[in-house]
């Protein structure tokens, strides 16, 4: 009897498990885990799988029916190109902005601000694709609203996402441009504000405001949409205040 009461639980158990898929920008690497670790507390048999990579790319996935559930874009721009076409089913909300950072492991003085990429010893800046990463678009705005991006065009070196920017930035370029929040997760405390990375001068580029829309093959599920609805909730705004998000209240 109680082996038959168990089977019984562990079948209803499993029902009720269900799975959704997430594209999400790269910027969100580590905020991202923290939002599946807090839904879980409250939605424990729903997984979460999230892909990571450029918003560009998955909306051109998604548009060629790529499975995913929920898009978290870099943007609003993708997000809102997937509604016009009828491919997401809400309309794009900004659930977090997000700044974008100047980082050097080259021993560079970021206190010059964005003009230390003119230096002629600067010779490889890193930046994320601007075709498909907002991060990249920012960059480049902020270059030409500098008055240098003559001077940095011939020295960019392009990630295909805003994760392989960053890659490049502390690894092979003198300096890279990224998202704030990268520097913000504990495996990045070794870079120090002022020291390794700087924010970029907000008045150099447009507000970078990310976009989630639920998609069509999600429309009617309750498990997508109870994490839809997570990541516009206030535990999920504190979450990407903690990663250096601006969120409004």
């Amino acid at each position: 009897m109680l082996k038959l009461l168990l089977a019984s639980v562990l079948l209803s158990a499993s029902l009720l498990a269900g799975e959704i898929s997430v594209a999400v920008a790269a910027n969100l690497s580590d905020a991202v885990e923290s939002l599946k670790t807090e839904f879980a507390k409250t939605n424990p048999n729903t997984k979460v799988n999230t892909i990571l990579g450029a918003s560009g790319k998955f909306t051109t996935q998604i548009k060629s029916g790529a499975p995913f559930d929920i898009f978290l874009s870099a943007d609003m721009k993708f997000p809102e190109s997937l509604y016009e076409d009828g491919i997401a089913v809400t309309k794009p909300v900004v659930y977090a902005s997000g700044a974008l950072a100047m980082v050097s492991t080259k021993g560079l003085d970021l206190s010059k601000g964005i003009a230390v990429i003119a230096d002629p010893k600067v010779e490889k800046v890193a930046i994320a694709n601007p075709k498909t990463a907002p991060y990249g678009t920012a960059s480049m705005e902020a270059f030409k609203n500098a008055n240098i991006l003559d001077k940095v065009e011939p020295k960019l070196v392009q990630g295909d996402s805003i994760g392989q920017a960053l890659q490049f930035s502390l690894t092979a370029a003198d300096v890279g441009f990224v998202n704030a929040s990268a520097f913000y997760s504990d495996k990045m405390k070794e870079y120090k504000k002022g020291v390794q990375w700087v924010d970029v001068d907000p008045k150099l580029y447009k507000p970078i405001a990310q976009g989630i829309v639920l998609l069509k093959q999600a429309e009617k599920n309750a498990e997508a949409k109870a994490f839809y609805d997570f990541v516009l909730s206030a535990k999920a705004k504190a979450i990407f205040k903690n990663y250096g998000y601006v969120v409004n209240e």
